[in-house]
């Protein structure tokens, strides 16, 4: 009996990326999978049904849920949608732990097992698989130009008869994978760019994209390419250096996270104060607090002449491409458990190991479940 992988039309406010792309139905049908979709699940994408030629239609969210053996999900089930799965199903995508936790509860207790995909380790062989950076790239582009509209100034140089407007100055605080794009993305718009990441290990990253790396001194290389949180010495001193560049921005893109917690705070009241009126902040954590003290998820904030935009789920504004690549991430993962159609899940392989939140009653995330417990 071949597997069923399952699909829904996403639910949460203002999610309209969806996990399947025509293409990855076509590759897992190939694989032998019968794949069953959600009426209308890719057409807020702008993947009409009529483009998926190898699935089995299922007319309600609930069919989709009682007949799936693997569901693949952008945002996290509810606990209604968790206790209409079968039990001993398996959920793959982003389940937002740390924040979700009557959710994890509703996996444990129905017996399913979850794989978070931002819990896949970041290692070469995974590279294909990481949703977090594909997503996070998206999110990068999306805020310099959300920054561009914005900012009362032309981001390049133009020389008129008018006289030569002089480029913007960008400030984009964290050198991950968004604030990389965010860098190249700026610089190809023409503004002038600075970066900064706590990670000095960035710097040549940064300057290979054209921009200056601020040097404030403080470095927090941190394990699994991540950064480790700043003891509050640390934080002092970056914040004295950072809040003289962040003065001198007309526009500033913060993308700082740390997995798992809040957002450290970067851009304080005063640092907003400092700012030219008709300066912009786009801050990409605002899903996780916020990198500003002044952000608020989901709202645009005016504070002394200076926008602050509490930029929440970017991907989703680009949501056929971040579609195409979060699809093709979740079938990079799913294909070695994937033989003639059946599921075998490989514990041995530290992919499914470290990315596996519950299965079989049991919270398999330490983190996780250490919070549970609390």
């Amino acid at each position: 009996m071949p597997v069923t992988i399952g699909a829904l039309r996403e639910s949460a406010p203002q999610e309209i990326r969806v996990s399947l792309s025509p293409e990855i139905a076509d590759k897992l049908a190939k694989e032998g999978a019968r794949v069953l979709l959600e009426r209308g699940a890719g057409e807020r994408a702008s993947f009409p049904d009529a483009l998926y030629k190898n699935v089995t239609w299922a007319d309600s969210a609930a069919q989709v849920l009682a007949e799936s053996d693997i569901l693949l999900t952008v945002q996290p089930l509810s606990v209604a949608q968790v206790q209409q799965l079968k039990s001993g199903a398996v959920v793959v995508g982003f389940m937002q732990a740390h924040s979700r936790l009557a959710e994890v509860r509703a996996l444990q207790a129905r017996g399913v097992t979850a794989f978070a995909m931002e819990l896949v380790p970041r290692i070469s062989r995974a590279q294909s698989m990481d949703a977090l950076s594909s997503q996070a790239a998206i999110a990068g582009y999306k805020a310099v130009l959300i920054a561009a509209s914005h900012v009362q100034k032309f981001f390049p140089m133009l020389t008129t008869a008018a006289g030569t407007i002089r480029p913007a100055q960008v400030l984009v605080i964290g050198a991950g994978v968004a604030g990389l794009q965010a860098i190249a993305t700026a610089r190809r718009l023409g503004a002038v760019v600075e970066a900064y990441d706590v990670r000095s290990a960035t710097r040549e990253q940064v300057k290979s994209l054209g921009a200056k790396f601020v040097d404030t001194g403080v470095s927090a290389e941190g394990s699994g390419g991540y950064a480790r949180e700043l003891t509050a010495e640390e934080k002092a001193k970056q914040q004295e250096v950072l809040d003289a560049r962040i003065a001198a921005a007309d526009a500033v893109v913060t993308t700082a996270s740390v997995p798992g917690r809040p957002a450290p705070k970067i851009i304080s009241r005063g640092a907003v104060e400092r700012m030219r009126a008709g300066s912009v902040v786009v801050d990409i954590a605002a899903e996780q607090g916020g990198n500003c003290e002044l952000t608020r998820a989901g709202e645009l904030v005016q504070h002394n002449g200076v926008k602050i935009v509490g930029a929440v789920n970017l991907a989703s504004d680009l949501a056929y491409n971040a579609s195409e690549m979060y699809a093709r991430n979740l079938f990079n993962f799913l294909k070695p458990a994937l033989a003639k159609g059946e599921l075998a899940i490989d514990w041995n392989d530290e992919v499914f190991a470290q990315s596996c939140l519950t299965s079989g009653g049991q919270i398999k995330h330490e983190p996780t479940k250490k919070a549970l417990e609390a």
